[in-house]
Parts: structure tokens; C-alpha cells; sequence
């Protein structure tokens, strides 16, 4: 992969990490309950949704 493509997909990859924490974060606390989502865990998650 060239140096263009692998700063490109970082890039990508950061933008859709911060994209779901701050989603998580702003979540409503009834929505976060229903899912199963501790608001405080969105670093967490965002990190295994992203990176795998």
C-alpha cells in the first residue's frame, strides 16, 4: 500500500473513531440503557468498532 493510501485510511479511520465517540457520548441516558451502553465505555467502544 502506498504512503498516500495508508495516511488516507488513518485519516478515515480517525474521523469514523471520533464520529462514534462523540455519538455515544451525546447519546440520550434512556437510549444508552436500552442498548446496553455505559456512556463512559465510548472510548472503548469506538476503538474495538473502528480498529477491530
Amino acid at each position: 500500500m502506498s504512503l498516500f493510501h495508508t495516511l488516507f485510511d488513518s485519516a478515515r479511520k480517525r474521523i469514523a473513531y471520533r464520529r462514534t465517540v462523540n455519538a455515544i457520548r451525546n447519546m440520550p441516558k434512556e437510549i444508552a440503557e436500552d442498548l446496553g451502553v455505559f456512556r463512559g465505555d465510548a472510548t472503548r467502544i469506538a476503538t474495538k468498532a473502528v480498529y477491530g
